[in-house]
């Protein structure tokens, strides 16, 4: 049984962009590590710029038990001080196509596909691959273009259910986690509304603001911990476009903006 009673209780470290640490259950996740300095980096399309730094280093963090990375083709999701870390921790749980580019320590997972992993203090924690799209339409359209991407949901007896996105665009999406997961006790939505002129007319590639205060609603989310929506310069949408959306949508105290670490 889930309780909901611990959902404020679990810290969760956001270092900018898309990578933020929590413990949960006694194991230590990371999700899509990006700690390179600002720079440039050259992608099939053009150019992403990071223009902020991460707020900590990989030596900063610690035992790392897991990392949950939603993609490993784009550098603003895995960069190559991120790629240096994986290297350091037992279990990267990634995309399909991910898990077999990454080799030794990456497992891909399916949507819906979990794996159970071994508490310290004894007991599992479920980790469950959900779905996620890196653009607007069809799945077979937008992975042809952006490439397969999984999101995550953390469950385990006496844990809150905790969600991590990954960078998803779909609202379908969303709904299906909620027929199967929600309510959710702390959701980490990755945000920003990322932009290309040459892909999908424009649109959104990840969740834009009102998107995400809609995934909250949906997901009946109890706290919500947006992540990606900073330190590139890609992202088009920021704190204060959150503030004002999840405000609108009447769900402004679900909005945990002191994860920054």
């Amino acid at each position: 049984m889930t309780d909901t009673r611990t959902a404020e209780q679990l810290p969760i470290r956001v270092f900018g962009g898309p990578t933020a640490f929590f413990d949960y259950g006694g194991l230590r996740f990371l999700t899509d590590p990006t700690f390179d300095e600002p720079r440039d980096y050259q992608v099939p399309r053009g150019t992403l710029t990071k223009t902020a730094p991460a707020s900590a280093t990989p030596a900063d963090l610690g035992r790392i038990d897991v990392v949950l990375l939603s993609h490993d083709e784009h550098p603003d999701n895995l960069d190559e001080s991120g790629r240096a870390l994986l290297a350091d921790v037992p279990l990267t749980l990634t995309t399909p196509g991910g898990g077999q580019r990454l080799g030794t320590g990456a497992r891909g997972l399916a949507d819906w596909e979990s794996i159970e992993l071994d508490r310290p203090g004894g007991g599992t924690v479920t980790v469950t691959g959900v779905p996620a799209l890196h653009g607007p339409g069809a799945r077979e359209e937008v992975e042809a273009l952006t490439g397969q991407v999984v999101g995550f949901v953390l469950t385990g007896e006496g844990l809150p259910t905790v969600y991590v996105s990954g960078d998803n665009a779909s609202l379908d999406a969303v709904k299906e986690i909620a027929e199967r997961f929600g309510p959710v006790d702390t959701a980490v939505l990755f945000a920003g509304a990322p932009r290309f002129p040459i892909l999908f007319d424009g649109a959104p590639i990840v969740l834009d603001s009102v998107q995400a205060a809609e995934a909250a609603r949906v997901l009946g989310a109890r706290r919500v911990v947006p992540v990606h929506y900073d330190s590139w310069a890609h992202f088009t949408e920021g704190h204060d476009d959150l503030v004002a959306a999840f405000t609108d949508a009447g769900l402004l105290d679900r909005l945990d903006l002191n994860a920054r670490d």
